[in-house]
């Protein structure tokens, strides 16, 4: 029996909530998940040219202009086609976008967790800040534009290479010995919950637009809202 939708969207903001919670608490307690954390982490640094290219796609200079094209596209085409609450999504993503760093910068200081013997003195390395900002920046971004793209094929293409556009700036931030391997994992957790509230909002754009709809077509006014609809349900 499959899991509806809903159940779904339960599961991708309860459970990531859920992991995240616990791995701040064993940061901040100094649990036995941090000795783990502490020997994969030997085990898989080796400092590299490619680690450390990898870890470029998880800098706001790069990875927030792609967001921005991205919503500056679908922008662009909503307006053009007359589509409803065109501005919404854009907006949306790029409000979360923001969120990042409000998140992000108060748990780090208040986790203060040193980095690996790789990274001078200091704290504030949990959870990854260059993990997050790739995975919301690729990820809203996916989620901008696959309502655009008629081919499922493309679609899924897109959704790969975001997935392995943020595995590999994790990979190389733990390889490169930025980052312990434990603040990657928090960062996927969060940005899982944050994509997840933004894929729900654009799904409540798609019910608002379709309902603008049925009220023109009452109304003899629907003309072509079945091309004014791109928000569908992801």
């Amino acid at each position: 029996m499959s899991t509806s939708a809903p159940a779904r969207r339960s599961l991708l903001l309860g459970v990531p909530a859920l992991v995240l919670a616990v791995l701040t608490w064993q940061v901040v307690a100094d649990g036995p998940l941090l000795r783990v954390d502490a020997r994969l982490s030997r085990a898989l640094v080796h400092p590299d040219t490619l680690s450390r290219l990898l870890t470029y796609l998880g800098d706001f200079r790069i990875a927030v202009p792609v967001l921005l094209l991205a919503a500056g596209y679908v922008a662009r085409r909503g307006r053009a086609t007359g589509a409803d609450l065109w501005w919404v999504p854009p907006v949306a993503a790029l409000v979360l976008m923001a969120l990042v760093p409000a998140v992000v910068v108060p748990l780090k200081d208040w986790t203060a967790r040193p980095g690996t013997p790789l990274m001078p003195p200091g704290t504030g390395y949990f959870p990854s800040g260059h993990t997050a900002t790739a995975g919301v920046a690729y990820g809203s971004a996916t989620l901008l534009l696959r309502p655009w793209l008629h081919s499922a094929h493309v679609r899924r293409e897109l959704v790969i290479g975001c997935a392995l556009v943020t595995f590999g700036v994790s990979f190389g931030l733990v390889r490169h010995g930025y980052h312990w391997p434990l603040d990657v994992v928090a960062s996927w957790c969060l940005c899982a919950v944050l994509l997840t509230a933004l894929s729900l909002v654009l799904d409540r754009v798609t019910g608002l637009a379709l309902e603008r709809g049925a009220r023109r077509a009452r109304t003899g006014t629907a003309g072509q809202d079945s091309r004014r609809q791109p928000w569908r349900a992801l």
